[in-house]
């Protein structure tokens, strides 16, 4: 005889939200995080060597997502430049390295 299942949306929700999840959110983001500090870019020259690579950070939430319904991790770098190592900054001395897109992608498998 086939296995029947219903789904309970509640039950779904819950299961979106519990501590476990939201755990292994965190853990992922983690993994996301340790390869964004290894490919961060350092300018030995500059006024702040190594702030870009210091200034990864993580955070998770059991109410995120569009309908704020389930746990999410995020990866940020809260240097004020960031945004340009990211994209470059237009000119061809400042291309864009892509850190924290490449970090996701080589950290987003099952690790």
């Amino acid at each position: 005889m086939a296995a029947r299942f219903k789904m309970k949306r509640k039950g779904v929700g819950d299961m979106l939200r519990m501590p476990g999840m939201q755990a292994e959110m965190l853990r992922r983001a983690e993994v996301i995080k340790g390869i964004a500090i290894a490919l961060s870019p350092v300018d030995e020259q500059g006024p702040h060597p190594g702030h870009y690579k210091d200034s990864w950070e993580t955070d998770s939430t059991n109410r995120g997502g569009r309908r704020r319904d389930r746990a999410v991790a995020v990866v940020r770098n809260t240097a004020y430049y960031a945004r340009w190592v990211e994209y470059g900054n237009g000119e061809p001395s400042g291309p864009a390295h892509h850190v924290l897109l490449r970090a996701a992608a080589m950290g987003g498998r099952n690790q």
